[in-house]
Protein backbone atom coordinates (compact mmCIF):
# COMPACT_ATOMS: atom_id res chain seq x y z
CA UNK A 1 0.00 0.00 0.00
CA UNK A 2 1.12 3.54 -0.56
CA UNK A 3 2.82 5.06 2.47
CA UNK A 4 0.92 8.32 1.93
CA UNK A 5 -0.95 9.24 5.10
CA UNK A 6 -4.59 10.29 5.13
CA UNK A 7 -6.11 13.32 6.87
CA UNK A 8 -9.89 13.18 6.71
CA UNK A 9 -12.28 16.04 7.38
CA UNK A 10 -15.28 14.13 8.70
CA UNK A 11 -18.09 13.02 6.42
CA UNK A 12 -18.24 9.26 6.61
CA UNK A 13 -16.00 6.38 7.67
CA UNK A 14 -17.17 3.20 6.07
CA UNK A 15 -13.88 2.01 4.59
CA UNK A 16 -11.37 2.62 7.36
CA UNK A 17 -11.27 -0.79 9.02
CA UNK A 18 -8.63 -3.25 7.83
CA UNK A 19 -9.97 -6.70 7.00
CA UNK A 20 -8.36 -9.94 8.14
CA UNK A 21 -5.99 -9.83 5.18
CA UNK A 22 -4.92 -6.24 5.88
CA UNK A 23 -4.55 -3.23 3.60
CA UNK A 24 -2.11 -4.82 1.10
CA UNK A 25 -4.96 -6.94 -0.25
CA UNK A 26 -7.12 -3.85 -0.81
CA UNK A 27 -4.20 -2.20 -2.56
CA UNK A 28 -3.77 -5.23 -4.80
CA UNK A 29 -7.37 -5.22 -6.01
CA UNK A 30 -8.24 -1.51 -5.91
CA UNK A 31 -4.96 0.15 -6.78
CA UNK A 32 -3.39 3.20 -5.15
CA UNK A 33 -5.65 5.80 -6.78
CA UNK A 34 -8.89 3.98 -5.95
CA UNK A 35 -7.69 3.02 -2.50
CA UNK A 36 -7.03 6.65 -1.61
CA UNK A 37 -10.47 7.66 -2.84
CA UNK A 38 -12.28 5.33 -0.40
CA UNK A 39 -10.57 6.88 2.62
CA UNK A 40 -8.60 3.98 4.06
CA UNK A 41 -7.08 4.99 7.38
CA UNK A 42 -3.62 3.65 8.06
CA UNK A 43 -0.83 4.25 10.55
CA UNK A 44 -0.24 7.95 11.13
CA UNK A 45 -3.63 9.20 9.90
CA UNK A 46 -6.11 11.76 11.22
CA UNK A 47 -9.59 13.18 10.74
CA UNK A 48 -10.97 16.66 11.24
CA UNK A 49 -14.69 17.10 11.95
CA UNK A 50 -16.07 20.53 11.05
CA UNK A 51 -19.11 22.73 10.48
CA UNK A 52 -19.11 25.99 8.48
CA UNK A 53 -20.89 27.82 11.31
CA UNK A 54 -17.75 27.36 13.43
CA UNK A 55 -15.08 30.04 12.87
CA UNK A 56 -12.44 27.97 14.65
CA UNK A 57 -13.20 25.15 12.21
CA UNK A 58 -12.44 27.51 9.31
CA UNK A 59 -8.99 28.10 10.77
CA UNK A 60 -8.39 24.37 11.09
CA UNK A 61 -9.70 23.76 7.59
CA UNK A 62 -7.39 26.31 5.95
CA UNK A 63 -4.35 25.18 7.90
CA UNK A 64 -4.90 21.55 6.93
CA UNK A 65 -5.46 22.50 3.29
CA UNK A 66 -2.06 24.23 3.37
CA UNK A 67 -0.34 21.31 5.06
CA UNK A 68 -1.83 18.81 2.63
CA UNK A 69 0.64 20.29 0.13
CA UNK A 70 3.56 20.01 2.55
CA UNK A 71 3.00 16.88 4.59
CA UNK A 72 2.86 13.40 3.11
CA UNK A 73 -0.91 13.27 3.63
CA UNK A 74 -4.10 13.07 1.64
CA UNK A 75 -6.76 15.50 2.81
CA UNK A 76 -10.33 14.20 3.12
CA UNK A 77 -13.15 16.63 3.91
CA UNK A 78 -15.58 15.35 6.54
CA UNK A 79 -18.39 17.86 7.32
CA UNK A 80 -20.80 17.18 10.21
CA UNK A 81 -23.43 19.15 12.15
CA UNK A 82 -22.13 21.14 15.13
CA UNK A 83 -25.62 21.69 16.59
CA UNK A 84 -26.11 17.94 16.85
CA UNK A 85 -22.73 17.49 18.50
CA UNK A 86 -23.44 20.19 21.08
CA UNK A 87 -26.82 18.71 21.91
CA UNK A 88 -25.58 15.12 21.90
CA UNK A 89 -22.63 15.89 24.18
CA UNK A 90 -24.57 18.18 26.52
CA UNK A 91 -22.10 21.00 25.89
CA UNK A 92 -22.89 24.72 26.18
CA UNK A 93 -21.81 26.96 23.26
CA UNK A 94 -19.25 29.58 24.35
CA UNK A 95 -21.33 32.30 22.73
CA UNK A 96 -24.10 31.96 25.32
CA UNK A 97 -21.72 32.80 28.18
CA UNK A 98 -21.14 36.61 28.08
CA UNK A 99 -17.49 36.59 29.17
CA UNK A 100 -16.64 33.73 26.82
CA UNK A 101 -18.43 35.49 23.97
CA UNK A 102 -16.47 38.72 24.48
CA UNK A 103 -13.21 36.78 24.66
CA UNK A 104 -14.09 34.75 21.57
CA UNK A 105 -14.57 37.90 19.46
CA UNK A 106 -11.13 39.24 20.47
CA UNK A 107 -9.55 35.83 20.13
CA UNK A 108 -10.85 35.38 16.60
CA UNK A 109 -9.48 38.77 15.55
CA UNK A 110 -6.01 37.76 16.72
CA UNK A 111 -6.24 34.30 15.18
CA UNK A 112 -7.42 35.68 11.84
CA UNK A 113 -4.21 37.69 11.57
CA UNK A 114 -2.02 34.84 12.82
CA UNK A 115 -3.47 32.26 10.44
CA UNK A 116 -3.94 34.76 7.59
CA UNK A 117 -7.60 33.85 7.13
CA UNK A 118 -10.02 36.69 6.19
CA UNK A 119 -12.21 36.00 9.20
CA UNK A 120 -14.36 38.81 10.55
CA UNK A 121 -17.29 38.38 12.91
CA UNK A 122 -20.74 39.07 11.43
CA UNK A 123 -22.69 42.06 12.72
CA UNK A 124 -24.80 39.74 14.89
CA UNK A 125 -22.78 36.58 15.64
CA UNK A 126 -25.39 35.27 18.06
CA UNK A 127 -28.11 35.37 15.40
CA UNK A 128 -25.85 33.87 12.74
CA UNK A 129 -24.58 31.03 14.92
CA UNK A 130 -27.46 30.18 17.22
CA UNK A 131 -30.69 31.53 15.76
CA UNK A 132 -30.11 30.75 12.09
CA UNK A 133 -27.60 27.94 12.57
CA UNK A 134 -26.15 25.77 9.83
CA UNK A 135 -28.39 22.74 9.35
CA UNK A 136 -29.46 23.59 5.80
CA UNK A 137 -25.91 24.62 4.88
CA UNK A 138 -24.40 21.39 6.19
CA UNK A 139 -27.00 19.29 4.41
CA UNK A 140 -26.05 21.13 1.24
CA UNK A 141 -22.34 20.45 1.85
CA UNK A 142 -23.15 16.80 2.57
CA UNK A 143 -24.79 16.59 -0.86
CA UNK A 144 -21.76 18.02 -2.67
CA UNK A 145 -19.37 15.61 -4.37
CA UNK A 146 -15.93 15.08 -2.81
CA UNK A 147 -13.87 17.14 -5.26
CA UNK A 148 -16.11 20.19 -4.79
CA UNK A 149 -16.54 20.08 -1.00
CA UNK A 150 -13.43 22.14 -0.28
CA UNK A 151 -14.44 25.13 -2.37
CA UNK A 152 -18.11 25.05 -1.38
CA UNK A 153 -17.20 24.85 2.31
CA UNK A 154 -14.75 27.71 1.96
CA UNK A 155 -17.31 29.92 0.21
CA UNK A 156 -19.91 29.25 2.91
CA UNK A 157 -17.37 30.14 5.60
CA UNK A 158 -16.48 33.25 3.66
CA UNK A 159 -20.13 34.32 3.46
CA UNK A 160 -20.86 34.05 7.16
CA UNK A 161 -17.43 34.81 8.65
CA UNK A 162 -16.05 37.37 6.21
CA UNK A 163 -18.88 38.98 4.27
CA UNK A 164 -21.64 38.94 6.93
CA UNK A 165 -24.06 37.15 4.60
CA UNK A 166 -26.69 34.49 5.07
CA UNK A 167 -25.96 30.74 4.62
CA UNK A 168 -29.42 29.35 5.35
CA UNK A 169 -31.57 30.26 2.33
CA UNK A 170 -31.48 28.36 -1.00
CA UNK A 171 -30.45 31.55 -2.82
CA UNK A 172 -27.52 31.98 -0.41
CA UNK A 173 -26.38 28.40 -0.90
CA UNK A 174 -26.69 28.86 -4.66
CA UNK A 175 -24.51 31.98 -4.61
CA UNK A 176 -21.83 30.22 -2.58
CA UNK A 177 -21.85 27.20 -4.87
CA UNK A 178 -21.76 29.38 -7.99
CA UNK A 179 -18.72 31.22 -6.62
CA UNK A 180 -17.15 27.83 -5.89
CA UNK A 181 -17.45 26.98 -9.59
CA UNK A 182 -20.56 24.81 -9.77
CA UNK A 183 -22.98 25.16 -12.66
CA UNK A 184 -26.61 26.22 -12.31
CA UNK A 185 -27.82 22.72 -13.13
CA UNK A 186 -25.48 21.17 -10.57
CA UNK A 187 -26.67 23.60 -7.92
CA UNK A 188 -30.35 22.88 -8.61
CA UNK A 189 -29.64 19.17 -8.29
CA UNK A 190 -27.77 19.67 -5.01
CA UNK A 191 -30.54 21.83 -3.54
CA UNK A 192 -33.04 19.08 -4.25
CA UNK A 193 -30.73 16.37 -2.96
CA UNK A 194 -29.96 18.27 0.23
CA UNK A 195 -33.59 17.95 1.35
CA UNK A 196 -33.74 14.21 0.69
CA UNK A 197 -33.83 11.52 3.37
CA UNK A 198 -30.58 10.14 1.98
CA UNK A 199 -28.63 13.32 2.72
CA UNK A 200 -30.39 13.99 6.01
CA UNK A 201 -29.47 10.50 7.17
CA UNK A 202 -25.92 10.94 5.90
CA UNK A 203 -25.42 14.09 7.97
CA UNK A 204 -26.98 12.44 11.02
CA UNK A 205 -24.63 9.51 10.59
CA UNK A 206 -21.47 11.58 10.29
CA UNK A 207 -22.51 13.69 13.29
CA UNK A 208 -23.13 10.57 15.38
CA UNK A 209 -19.75 9.17 14.37
CA UNK A 210 -18.15 12.38 15.62
CA UNK A 211 -19.98 11.94 18.93
CA UNK A 212 -18.85 8.32 19.08
CA UNK A 213 -15.27 9.60 18.97
CA UNK A 214 -16.02 11.83 21.97
CA UNK A 215 -16.79 15.09 20.17
CA UNK A 216 -18.13 18.02 22.19
CA UNK A 217 -17.38 20.78 19.69
CA UNK A 218 -15.47 21.55 16.49
CA UNK A 219 -12.88 21.48 15.10
CA UNK A 220 -12.13 17.97 16.27
CA UNK A 221 -9.08 15.99 15.22
CA UNK A 222 -8.93 12.22 15.64
CA UNK A 223 -5.43 10.86 15.05
CA UNK A 224 -4.97 7.17 14.35
CA UNK A 225 -1.62 5.90 15.56
CA UNK A 226 -0.87 2.19 15.24
CA UNK A 227 -4.58 1.46 15.20
CA UNK A 228 -5.38 3.60 18.27
CA UNK A 229 -7.57 6.69 17.96
CA UNK A 230 -6.59 9.79 19.95
CA UNK A 231 -8.77 12.92 20.03
CA UNK A 232 -7.60 16.54 19.91
CA UNK A 233 -10.00 19.47 20.13
CA UNK A 234 -9.56 23.06 18.95
CA UNK A 235 -7.53 25.12 16.53
CA UNK A 236 -4.35 25.07 18.63
CA UNK A 237 -3.38 21.40 18.47
CA UNK A 238 -1.58 21.29 15.12
CA UNK A 239 1.92 20.83 16.51
CA UNK A 240 0.80 17.96 18.71
CA UNK A 241 -1.15 16.38 15.87
CA UNK A 242 1.88 16.67 13.59
CA UNK A 243 3.93 14.85 16.21
CA UNK A 244 1.31 12.11 16.40
CA UNK A 245 1.32 11.44 12.64
CA UNK A 246 5.07 11.77 12.26
CA UNK A 247 5.16 15.14 10.53
CA UNK A 248 6.57 18.57 11.39
CA UNK A 249 4.64 21.73 12.26
CA UNK A 250 6.36 24.86 10.98
CA UNK A 251 3.70 27.46 11.68
CA UNK A 252 0.34 28.52 10.18
CA UNK A 253 1.80 29.21 6.74
CA UNK A 254 4.21 26.36 5.96
CA UNK A 255 5.22 27.79 2.58
CA UNK A 256 6.44 31.04 4.10
CA UNK A 257 8.01 29.26 7.06
CA UNK A 258 9.94 26.93 4.78
CA UNK A 259 11.22 29.88 2.77
CA UNK A 260 12.57 31.52 5.93
CA UNK A 261 14.31 28.31 6.93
Amino acid sequence: MSSKKVIELFDCNRFNQPGPSGFPLLHKYLGTKTLRSVAVVGIGSARLHYDVVSPYSWLGFEVMCRYSRVWDVELKLRPAFLGGVMQGSGNTPPGVVPNKFMYMVKDLNRLAQYFDVPLQAPSDPFEAMFKKGSLSAMRFVAAVQDKQVEQVSRELWRRIWSEDKDITEPASLSEAAMTAGLSASEIDELLTLSTSKQIKDKLKSTTQEALDHGAFGFPLFVCHINGKAEMFFGSDRYELMAHCIGEKWVGPQPGKSAAKL
